[in-house]
């Protein structure tokens, strides 16, 4: 797991495509350009430029022996301050599926978020059917801490959602 570069473009279009239909249902829809080489270039463009503002840490699963791009994670929406706080948003290969990769990058997700962010807490959520996801949750020491009816726009419907968090330790915001 690494951060992404404008060189990981090709390969994320590839892997979306790929897993275009097996992730629809958990996605909202997107434009055609998403799934192109151009459309990621833009979008990891603008994640890096989110990382550069303190916004966003994103990263891009990449395996080891091809290079090829595995899935990517996201702890985004990092607010500073009493909150001290972030979300994580995922997805995986449906190739690398129960091999522990979204578990693994979520433990360390954490760590970063802890150790580098000085973050308290990080939140989740997942489509209240996603259940692969729960138990990647759970097993990151995530607990379930509510439902949100009409959360997220996703597969062309308004969706509940479960909410998860993990909280990260108890020492007081920093300065």
């Amino acid at each position: 797991m690494r951060c992404p570069a404008v060189e990981d473009a090709a390969g994320l279009a590839d892997v979306l495509t790929r897993n275009r239909a097996y992730m629809a249902p958990y996605e909202p829809e997107r434009p055609e350009a998403f799934y192109t080489e151009a459309g990621q270039r833009a979008r990891i463009e603008g994640l890096l430029a989110e990382r550069a503002e303190g916004r966003l840490v994103p990263y891009v699963f990449v395996e080891t022996a091809t290079g090829a791009v595995a899935g990517a994670m996201n702890l985004g929406s990092i607010a500073r301050g009493p909150l001290c706080s972030g979300g994580v948003g995922y997805w995986v290969d449906r190739s690398w599926h129960g091999r522990g990769l979204a578990t693994a990058g979520l433990l360390e997700v954490c760590r970063t978020a802890r150790e580098e962010l000085g973050l308290h807490r990080i939140e989740a959520q997942t489509l209240v059917d996603n259940t692969a996801s729960m138990r990647v949750l759970a097993k990151a020491g995530f607990t379930e801490i509510g439902l949100a009816p009409g959360y997220l726009h996703i597969n062309g419907a308004w969706r509940d959602h479960r909410l998860f968090q993990r909280l990260l330790h108890d020492d007081p915001p920093p300065a």
